[in-house]
């Protein structure tokens, strides 16, 4: 809420965000939104590659340097953006983002030419850049004292929702009016979620300079670094997998069920969201070290088990269970490691988590390439374990029992 200033002798005080009872539910909406809209564009190419090759002249394996592109674009511009823009409301830079989204999703769907596409992408990616740092401490602002992990967990909901529905709502809509068209509706949501913030969002005011942290002081902050480690190695476990989940399906006998499997993915992570939101405040490292427990066991199935089609849907289903609250995990864990410094922790943790995505790709990549499809879930494995680790040895300041 904008901040009015008035010359009444001894103004009724205005309750702050955090000593408000109940979520403000429409507001964390319009983060969900913002966040479900990022997701989306990034991953919106992955189910159009063939089509929009034939129109971009180029492969599936260049065109699908777009989401590449896209995440390199949010990991680069997370950090420099989020300390370029600190000092403005947050709601004006929000819509900013959201806008920069909208615009470029629009010009790509009436671009034919791959270079303009790759820096339409580049662009789009940097307006996630904007979006991404502020989702999980404008939710904690707006939050009561004591909600604010369930408050980040609404707000980050959008993540694996976008990821679930990203790759065949794109399929889908291909299939009813061609690439372009999935780029279209993709910018009328955009447009449409940027009037539900103007309408339900309270704006909040930035980050004075003075109270600014250099980065090198929150990378100092006990626990930050063990949490963005075994962030890394989770999201690029998660994403060399499900980058590449049709050729792993196609690897197991289970080519034609591609859609089934990822609609499994993303039914159980959003019953992940629904049922992790009511306990993080008080679980926090108990629920991280599940995630990350749940996560290995269903990889390890998808490792060792082939052609049983029952066991690779349990496998996927615990994956989507723990992978659906892992970003409001790692985000609340790091608001609550860095405190004041909260702000700078988010910029560097959403970099962390875009880069990621991208190293997880070019792994995968050079995994099939060079040990065949069978090695993805062993190498997701070795780094879940690494992630578990991690977490477990983090119990002083990164994951305290306590969180």
């Amino acid at each position: 809420m904008t901040t009015t200033v008035t010359t009444s002798p001894n103004p009724a005080p205005v309750p702050a965000p955090a000593q408000r009872t109940r979520l403000p539910v429409r507001a964390l909406v319009g983060l969900f939104l913002a966040g479900f809209i990022s997701i989306l564009t990034e991953c919106l190419p992955a189910g159009l590659l063939p089509e929009m090759s034939r129109t971009l002249g180029t492969s599936a394996a260049l065109t699908g340097q777009t989401v590449t592109l896209y995440a390199l674009a949010t990991a680069l511009g997370a950090i420099p953006l989020a300390r370029a823009t600190a000092t403005w409301p947050r709601k004006h830079v929000l819509q900013l983002a959201l806008a920069v989204v909208a615009v470029t999703n629009a010009l790509t769907a009436l671009s034919d030419d791959y270079a303009l596409t790759m820096l339409l992408r580049f662009v789009a990616g940097l307006g996630t850049g904007l979006i991404w740092p502020l989702l999980g401490g404008y939710a904690a602002r707006l939050a009561p004292q004591g909600r604010q992990g369930r408050a980040i967990a609404i707000a980050l909901a959008g993540t694996p929702i976008g990821l679930a529905l990203g790759i065949p709502l794109g399929t889908l809509l291909s299939g009813l009016g061609g690439w372009e068209l999935a780029f279209y509706t993709a910018a009328a949501v955009t447009v449409l979620s940027m009037a539900w913030v103007l309408v339900a969002v309270p704006n909040l005011p930035g980050q004075p300079v003075e109270n600014r942290f250099r980065i090198s002081q929150v990378l100092t902050i006990p626990g930050l670094r063990l949490i963005l480690l075994a962030l890394a190695t989770y999201m690029v476990a998660h994403n060399l997998l499900y980058t590449y989940i049709t050729d792993l399906l196609s690897h197991i006998g289970m080519a034609g069920q591609t859609g089934w499997v990822l609609f499994t993915f993303g039914v159980t992570s959003v019953l992940s969201v629904l049922v992790v939101g009511t306990h993080i405040d008080r679980h926090l490292r108990g629920l991280t070290v599940s995630s990350t427990v749940l996560f290995g066991a269903g990889v390890l199935v998808l490792g060792a088990v082939s052609g049983t089609p029952l066991l690779v849907y349990v496998a996927v289903a615990a994956w989507g269970f723990a992978f659906g609250s892992s970003p409001s995990l790692f985000v609340g864990a790091a608001i609550n490691a860095t405190r004041e410094a909260a702000d700078v922790a988010q910029s560097i943790t959403i970099t962390v988590f875009s880069a990621s995505i991208a190293i997880g790709s070019l792994l995968g990549g050079l995994l099939i390439a060079g040990l065949g499809t069978a090695s993805l879930p062993w190498a997701a494995l070795a780094l879940l374990v690494a992630a578990a680790v991690t977490v477990f040895g983090g119990k002083r300041h990164a994951f305290p029992p306590n969180g």
